[in-house]
């Protein structure tokens, strides 16, 4: 299935905001992404653009080591899915995280998320990515 080039630039879009704003967790930068009337469905963040420049900047300052490490996208539409590893300090088992953006007007719009421990010596030997 090829890809239309509004999915491609919506695509490259959620992964420019990755390299530009959650790894480094640049608020400053926030801004050219995400869209003033952004909408957040985290029930443990609070809403709107503010409030995610907020948090970007005490999660910078608690655990300034962190990474979100991209495992796959995908796109359909107007809809991002993206699946990643987030490590907080080296040696963190992290979570694995799905975020899914609706992108709207070139920014992104909307935001969900699911989370969850990655956990070391389960049942499962098959990694969660």
């Amino acid at each position: 299935m090829s890809r239309t080039a509004q999915e491609e630039a919506n695509l490259k879009l959620v992964l420019d905001m990755f390299e530009h704003v959650l790894n480094p967790m640049d608020s400053a930068a926030v801004e050219r992404f995400i869209s003033p009337d952004y909408i957040q469905h985290n029930q443990m963040a609070a809403p709107g653009r503010e409030a995610l420049k907020a948090f970007l900047d005490m999660i910078r300052e608690q655990t300034p080591e962190a990474v979100h490490d991209v495992k796959r996208a995908f796109v359909d539409g107007d809809h991002v899915t993206v699946h990643y590893h987030v490590r907080r300090w080296p040696g963190d088992p992290g979570w694995a995280v799905i975020d899914i953006f609706r992108i709207e007007g070139g920014m992104i719009a909307e935001h969900w998320d699911v989370m969850q421990d990655v956990v070391d010596g389960g049942p499962n030997p098959i990694s969660q990515f």
